[in-house]
């Protein structure tokens, strides 16, 4: 699929409907959002509109009277493209085409694809992307056409008739089957190197957290990953892990993933399942916040959100609330985490990073011991039980008789291996 490098679009309209249960300033803080969306993908908002509705007209989003005023103020404005801040419907974008003409509508669903295009870098994240287009887009693939001209790459374009359209469909249709097994071709390589890092016993800490909240600054503050780190929404799409060590000597695996967003398409988080998942297979979660963002409690709700979603909500966590050099906003509750496990810092200036490393290597070791395992040779297995489930392993030597292995684990893995425990004494690390 042909992807262009940005928006061909430079003046842009945004559109939102304040209806029943929704109020003014959740849709104006919905269309701040929206225009930064914009600004990400190469366009300038120049109009910005929005109408009081009981619920969305179903053929037109707006109302009639709304939309023609709409037009004259897109053919005033030289507007090209009108990006409305809701999902449309098929013949919701024909029917506002044919009043706007000249003018492309697309919604925040097909902008976000069109960001998610842009920032792809590796081959995975190519293919879960324009997987996410066709699911979406597919449906939508109608006679005006307009709609597929950019995320359809020349599939239906403007015009097709009838047996070009069943034509393009079945088309779209072997090319998602391509693409799933490509995806799930990859996903199985993805699943040898997670089985890898649980055999190397070392923790893996996921960074999560809205879209622009610095999770790539803090990665590369940590670990010198030299990740692109941007001011824009989805700067960074693919998982970046690094091993970083802590204080007390012991490594981690620190992963970059993806952000999360207000109504994240539910293509995007079927297709970047995987990468999103680097959450879920997680031991430790940080939790990052935009804390001079004054939307920072929302954003917060956002992510437990999707991380419920996902199925990666019982996790150790801590939450951290980044950009305090911009100044730091009251800090909100967040789920059952506890005061303790919450801490500022600025990843871009260093402040408080010191006191994160140090906090993140106490709920890492909140609980383990630094214990000592003999194992017969006859029982030789069971060393594979210990690197499983040991939060790291510190030493293994092989002798005539049997492995001594020394490793830090919890309380769990204790048990399971007591009988191989040559520790006279437990050893508690945050003690």
């Amino acid at each position: 699929m042909e992807v262009k490098d940005k928006l061909e679009y430079s003046k842009v309209a945004i559109i939102g409907a304040i209806t029943f249960g929704t109020s003014e300033q959740e849709v104006n803080i919905s269309l701040d959002e929206l225009t930064r969306l914009v600004d990400t993908a190469g366009g300038e908002v120049v109009i910005r509109m929005t109408q009081n509705l009981r619920s969305p007209n179903p053929a037109t989003y707006i109302g009639e009277g709304k939309l023609e005023e709409l037009n004259c103020l897109c053919r005033d404005n030289a507007i090209e493209l009108a990006v409305f801040d809701a999902e449309l419907s098929p013949s919701q974008i024909r029917n506002i085409e044919d009043v706007l003409q000249d003018v492309r509508v697309i919604d925040r669903t097909i902008l976000i694809l069109d960001i998610f295009a842009l920032h792809a870098s590796t081959g995975e994240g190519k293919l879960q992307v324009e997987l996410a287009q066709l699911r979406y887009t597919a449906p939508r693939l109608t006679g005006h056409g307009t709609e597929m001209s950019r995320l359809g790459g020349g599939i239906g374009t403007r015009g097709p008739g009838e047996s070009k359209l069943e034509s393009d469909r079945r088309h779209i249709q072997r090319r998602i089957r391509s693409l799933e097994d490509e995806l799930e071709t990859l996903e199985k390589n993805r699943m040898t190197m997670r089985a890898s890092r649980d055999r190397s016993g070392i923790p893996k800490v996921a960074i999560v957290g809205y879209t622009n909240a610095g999770k790539s600054t803090l990665l590369n503050r940590l670990t010198d990953a030299g990740i692109l780190a941007e001011d824009k929404l989805f700067a960074t799409l693919d998982p970046t892990t690094r091993k970083f060590t802590l204080p007390g000597g012991s490594s981690i695996l620190l992963t970059d993933t993806v952000g999360f967003i207000r109504n994240l398409p539910h293509q995007l988080v079927r297709a970047f399942r995987s990468t999103l998942e680097e959450a879920v297979f997680a031991d430790v979660l940080v939790i990052l916040c935009d804390a001079s963002d004054p939307e920072h409690a929302t954003q917060l709700a956002v992510t437990e959100e999707t991380l419920t979603e996902l199925g990666a909500v019982d996790k150790p966590t801590l939450i951290v609330f980044n950009k305090c050099d911009l100044g730091a906003a009251e800090m909100p509750r967040f789920g059952q985490a506890r005061p303790e496990n919450v801490c500022y810092v600025s990843a871009l200036t260093g402040q408080g990073i010191d006191a994160f490393v140090n906090k993140l290597e106490q709920i890492i070791m909140e609980g383990s011991t630094l214990e000592s395992f003999f194992f017969p040779n006859s029982e030789g297995g069971a060393l594979n039980t210990l690197y499983k489930n040991a939060s790291s392993i510190e030493n293994v030597e092989y002798g005539a008789e049997g492995i001594t292995a020394t490793a830090i684990v919890d309380a769990k893995t204790r048990g399971m291996l007591r009988k191989y425990l040559t520790s006279a004494e437990e050893e508690t690390i945050d003690e």
